[in-house]
């Protein structure tokens, strides 16, 4: 969704908020409550041990959730999310679905906002 280089990771957790750097780079964990740790898939790691990824529609509800200042347009356009990426790849349905158990009247209003942004 992001058409450039990333340069934190962010990660969600039930645990303390937490964040590190190395030489790959800048890590942060955020806390969220328990009922939040949804909409996640298993991807293989090495060792044959897996990771929870989210899906794009969890991760970019983590971001409006995790980050309130992105409430406006404006800031909802410096993402600079990828426009082709959320017209014809994002599950919109699903989105609003997982919008739907953050129970989150403010991150229902961001959530609409960047309907409108994007105009999808």
């Amino acid at each position: 969704m992001i058409p450039e280089a990333v340069v934190q990771i962010t990660s969600v957790t039930s645990l303390k908020t937490a964040s590190f750097n190395n030489d790959f780079g800048e890590y942060s964990y955020k806390n969220v409550k328990e009922s939040l740790m949804f909409g996640y898939e298993l991807k293989p790691i090495a060792d044959n041990r897996t990771i929870q990824f989210a899906t794009p529609e969890k991760a970019l509800l983590d971001l409006l959730y995790l980050y309130p200042f992105y409430d406006s347009e404006q800031e909802l356009e410096e993402l600079r999310l990828d426009e082709d990426y959320l017209q014809d790849d994002l599950n919109v349905d699903l989105l609003m679905e997982y919008s739907a158990k953050f129970q989150s009247k403010a991150l229902d209003h961001r959530v609409k906002l960047l309907l409108k942004t994007y105009d999808l």
